[in-house]
């Protein structure tokens, strides 16, 4: 990716900031990127990454393997006892950073977005010098159903791409992504509903067993595609956004043209994937915090501003990006009415579909992205992803976390501009809704 003004067709293969490897095998080329410029935020501090060694071999993992068998037994064990503490730390977790001065979600309501970004070489210190791209920043509101459904977009040309965030997060967790990816694209990104500044109605009321699923989110997002965008997207996700985005894929693939995801949700507490020992301790649990109120008491006890830096510090691997103004920002949502209840039904759900379910339905090329330091997805069992024949490619993003689209914009956004210039439509040129 280049700075802005330059052009999608400049870009003819993959291109992979120094550093990351690619695992698949649809570039043949070697890639090399010493000279290239990037755009990165300033406050983003790197480090030297001429150190980093990443290695290019996939390993051979399987995600069917006996749960039965000793090793699997333990390792198995072990990850579910880290996703439980997981799910106990992240309660509050409802929001990424509140968008560009937007208190409330506003229809039709201009923000020009003043972007400052270090001009740098990849691979060395940045520079003092500094410019400032003004993007035309939009966040509105879409009815869906008779829920209200925050969105922000942003640019005018180019392919229609979709951003869908993860669990807790909602579309500001794109910021870093949004204003930089316009300069060539349509960019959405969407709070699912239950998230964010998205209605959140209360599962108990709508006397259904599940409402926060993946089928729910996967219509929301076609839905969204064909009344707001109107037009064939590329869905760009991370955690459990993944596993939206390839439900919606599957549920209707005239609509997406291609899948970027960053660190997918394994389910490691999906009843498939838990012991047969460990089910009912799991299910216990999960019926105890949404049938009574320790659920709710919980909830509240962990919202404050230490238990939200104690997640973000376990989830990003470079904790200089955890500011006070993150933690503060994180708050504000996850203590709107309707959250604990959200928060409560989706942990509760351990059924729905698993991403190695979903990849070989899926119609369309993927690309998948995984930060090798994160704690929650480990990179070991990410690998097998890589074995799908619609993955077209593994990219491993060294020394990041859970969330690289927000610890590392740096190397995601190039990441996604290349994928979709090997995928895109001819141009397009609309104006957003």
């Amino acid at each position: 990716m280049a700075v802005c003004g330059a052009s999608t067709a400049a870009i003819s293969k993959l291109d992979l900031p120094v550093g990351i490897t690619h695992h698949k095998h649809n570039w043949q080329q070697p890639l090399s990127f010493n000279s290239r410029r990037y755009l990165i935020p300033p406050h983003r501090r790197i480090a030297e990454r001429n150190a980093f060694r990443v290695s290019s071999s996939v390993d051979k993992l399987d995600l069917t393997t006996d749960a039965s068998s000793p090793t699997e037994v333990k390792t198995r064990f072990t990850i579910i006892m880290m996703r439980l503490r997981m799910i106990l730390a992240l309660v509050s977790a409802v929001s990424f950073e509140r968008g560009f001065g937007v208190s409330t979600p506003t229809p039709s309501l201009e923000i020009i977005f003043s972007a400052y970004y270090t001009d740098y070489i990849l691979g060395q210190r940045p520079t003092a010098k500094t410019f400032v791209c003004s993007i035309l920043l939009v966040c509105s509101t879409w009815n869906w159903r008779g829920y209200l459904i925050r969105y922000q977009y942003s640019g005018t040309t180019g392919p229609a791409l979709v951003l869908i965030h993860g669990f807790g997060a909602n579309s500001d967790h794109w910021r870093k992504n949004l204003p930089v990816l316009a300069d060539l694209h349509r960019v959405y990104a969407i709070d699912l509903i239950g998230y964010g500044y998205s209605d959140k109605p209360d599962p108990r009321k709508l006397q259904v067993d599940h409402f926060y699923t993946f089928e729910t989110w996967g219509s929301q997002i076609n839905d969204f595609c064909r009344e707001i965008v109107k037009d064939e997207v590329f869905f760009v996700c991370n955690s459990i956004g993944g596993l939206v985005g390839l439900q919606a894929a599957v549920m209707d693939p005239e609509i997406c043209k291609g899948i970027i995801l960053f660190n997918i949700s394994l389910r490691m507490l999906h009843v498939k994937k838990q012991p047969w020992y460990g089910r009912p301790l799991i299910k216990s649990f999960q019926n105890l915090l949404r049938n009574t109120a320790l659920g709710k008491s919980f909830f509240s006890a962990v919202a404050t501003s230490q238990s939200v830096r104690n997640i973000l510090c376990q989830c990003y691997y470079d904790t200089s990006q955890v500011t006070d103004e993150l933690v503060k920002i994180i708050l504000e949502p996850g203590l709107e009415p309707g959250a604990a209840e959200v928060f409560l039904e989706f942990i509760c759900y351990s059924g729905g579909p698993l991403p190695e379910e979903l990849l070989p339905l899926v119609k369309c090329p993927v690309l998948v992205g995984w930060g090798d330091k994160d704690p929650w997805e480990p990179i070991d069992l990410g690998r097998a992803y890589a074995q799908f024949d619609t993955v077209e490619d593994f990219v491993v993003l060294p020394n990041v976390g859970h969330c690289p689209q927000d610890e590392a914009p740096h190397l995601v956004n190039p990441l996604i501009t290349s994928f979709v210039a090997q995928h895109a439509p001819p141009a397009t040129t609309l104006q957003p809704e």
